[in-house]
């Protein structure tokens, strides 16, 4: 993932973006929503938008489990 592309806190808010999606990603979840909202909802509508997203949530997922597996090893080793 490039730089952070989490959006502000105030952006998040105005966007009216529920807790839970409110994370790395949340900078490209708006633009989403708000072409959504637009569109009604269209699932061919949006395509550019949704699979930046999901490719940023993706990414997201691919680091964090990366985290987790560098953490159990080091809580192995420490066991050692």
């Amino acid at each position: 993932m490039a730089a952070s592309t989490t959006a502000s806190e105030t952006e998040m808010k105005a966007n009216r973006l529920p807790l839970g999606w409110r994370d790395q990603c949340s900078s490209l979840l708006i633009p989403l929503n708000i072409c959504r909202h637009k569109t009604d909802y269209l699932p061919w509508k949006c395509e550019d938008e949704r699979h930046t997203y999901e490719k940023c949530q993706y990414d997201d997922y691919v680091r964090r489990m990366k985290e987790l597996v560098k953490q159990k090893r080091e809580a192995a080793e420490s066991l050692e």
